[in-house]
């Protein structure tokens, strides 16, 4: 057994190995984003010269793939033919690619370092302007998403564990089966339909995260309209994401409620709560617990996408998708750097709650 000094220390010291780890996982992760994107087709200078030359900038892959045109020489992009080499050599410079690769790389990793994201491409802000911007419409999605789908998925599981083959857990399983099964954008389109304004009833806005006069409401007032804007968006990321997680919480109890240490605590006696709640919920949860972060991030970002595109709401989502159809490189890895830090923050504090959840973890070992 370790004592509570010992254990403490334990703790400290693998939060210490983990918060050097950061560095180098995010170093990794930017190496990989930064190759891939030197492969990718289509980038921000030909996006402009299609721009230029009047095109679909939707063309912009057919362009950089040779199909509708050819290179005119070797420093010349793909559909850079008619177009003076003095523009294409001014956005080469405008978008940084007048320099090495490895110089490019190595100003990207010196910047970062310092949380220097660099400007936006084509919008006169900085990318940590813009992140601030449209962060605050995500955190508000995917914490209050992530809230009620733990509030609603952790207890029904747990009952359907208990009652497991009972008519709640055969009728409850119809409910999770249909919410994993429809798409969350469907559930979005489906509430603007009956209850902002789209067929029948019109109790809730159609967009935006708050009201064109709320500056001018009392506390009060604010708190009321942002609660009512955020209703529907919450709610369509609720029924879409609580399926998976009543189910993981159910089959950890289940396999929890059949093990030795469980017949033999009835055996003493002990009441069915004392047995649930003081042995079997702090094993059980421990697997949910190490979900948490993973949820969080999909609420934030890939699970707020659509609702966001919906429900006209300016997040992180949405802006990281624009950045990618527009190749604003620059946008693109500063949200891939914020989320990745993101998670690993969460991560490291989903191993802490470990041990809160059951003090018997060996740091150690991890």
């Amino acid at each position: 057994m370790v004592d509570e000094r010992g254990g403490t220390t334990l703790i400290r010291n693998y939060i210490v190995k983990r918060l050097l780890l950061i560095p180098f996982t995010l170093l990794g992760i930017l190496l990989i984003n930064f190759a891939i994107i030197q492969l990718a087709p289509g980038g921000p200078v030909e996006h402009t010269l299609a721009k230029y030359r009047g095109m679909n900038v939707n063309a912009t892959a057919q362009i950089s793939s040779g199909v509708e045109l050819q290179a005119a020489g070797d420093n010349m992009y793909r559909g850079a033919q008619g177009v003076p080499e003095e523009l294409v050599r001014e956005l080469e410079k405008q978008f940084g690619f007048d320099k090495p690769v490895h110089e490019r790389l190595w100003k990207m990793i010196k910047d970062y370092a310092c949380f220097d994201f660099g400007r936006s491409y084509y919008q006169d802000k900085s990318v940590l302007e813009l992140i601030g911007e449209r962060m605050p419409v995500s955190i508000s999605l995917g914490l209050w998403s992530t809230l009620i789908i733990y509030l609603i998925a952790i207890p029904l599981g747990i009952k359907k564990a208990v009652e497991d083959g009972s008519k709640f857990d055969v009728w409850t399983s119809f409910a999770v089966v249909f919410g994993s099964a429809v798409p969350v954008f469907l559930f979005a389109v489906f509430l603007i339909v009956f209850f902002a304004g789209g067929t029948y009833l019109q109790w809730f806005p159609l967009r935006g995260l708050t009201s064109d006069n709320w500056e001018n409401l009392s506390a009060g007032g604010k708190v009321a309209d942002y609660f009512h804007h955020i209703a529907l968006p919450v709610t369509a990321m609720v029924i879409g994401g609580f399926a998976s997680l009543t189910m993981l919480t159910k089959n950890s109890f289940l396999e929890e409620l059949n093990k030795p240490y469980v017949l033999t605590a009835r055996a003493k006696g002990l009441s069915k709560n004392r047995v649930l709640y003081g042995h079997v919920f702090r094993n059980a949860m421990l697997i949910v617990i190490a979900g948490f972060p993973s949820l969080l991030i999909k609420m934030l970002f890939t699970g707020s996408l659509l609702v966001e595109v919906i429900f006209s709401l300016n997040g992180i989502g949405l802006l990281g998708y624009e950045a990618i159809m527009t190749r604003d490189y620059p946008v693109i890895f500063g949200t891939l750097y914020i989320f990745a830090l993101l998670g690993l923050v969460l991560k490291l504090l989903s191993d802490i709650t470990y041990s809160l959840v059951d003090p018997r973890i060996n740091f150690e070992r991890i």
